[in-house]
């Protein structure tokens, strides 16, 4: 009795908190719920992600000189998930690595938070970009790691461009929070 008193107490000291945990924790659990049973079987939409990770991360390698292994393209068929650097093996662009998880978990972040729907509704589609033009870059690097130091293929997928990532979108969150949500921090100021 004493935990149910506490709680309405903190939710009635602490709304926006309370809210944001609650629309937070609910978003990604309905989420997850729906990616799952019918995003990921029923639709194409991580194929289409994988694709054009895959066919901007090319194009930029062209752009820049290096010759791709035409075998993924042949080999795929309508939808790429595999490409490669001339000489080297190549990647898998696969569901858990082509951002689809993370442009939703940064939209519920930012849909949760307290701030106006109209900052909302344009920092969204723009965290999305700037989070998928962060993967395209990840791709290359993890090309040019493979072709240059195939070795430290693994630790760096595993380990700096999960930081990486991850960082970004933590940024992304930082800046809507401090500078886009338009609310006002209070700052109780000590008595001397």
């Amino acid at each position: 009795m004493q935990i149910l008193n506490q709680l309405r107490e903190f939710v009635r000291s602490q709304p926006d908190v309370f809210r944001f945990l609650a629309f937070g924790f609910g978003g990604y659990i309905a989420w997850h719920l729906t990616y799952e049973e019918f995003l990921k079987p029923s639709t194409l939409l991580d194929e289409y992600v994988q694709h054009y990770v895959i066919v901007v991360s090319e194009s930029i390698l062209q752009f820049v000189g290096y010759e791709l292994n035409a075998f993924f393209e042949l080999y795929d068929g309508d939808f790429r998930s595999h490409v490669g650097i001339m000489g080297a093996a190549g990647v898998e662009v696969g569901a858990p690595c082509d951002g689809v998880v993370l442009f939703a978990l940064f939209g519920i972040f930012i849909a949760s938070f307290p701030g106006k729907w109209k900052r909302k509704l344009w920092y969204i589609p723009l965290g999305i970009v700037v989070l998928h033009a962060a993967n395209v870059f990840r791709i290359i690097c993890l090309l040019l790691i493979q072709f240059y130091a195939p070795e430290a293929l693994e630790f760096n997928h595993d380990y700096t461009f999960t930081v990486f990532v991850y960082s970004i979108i933590f940024l992304l969150w930082y800046l809507w929070g401090m500078h886009f949500s338009g609310l006002k921090l209070k700052v109780k100021e000590a008595s001397p």
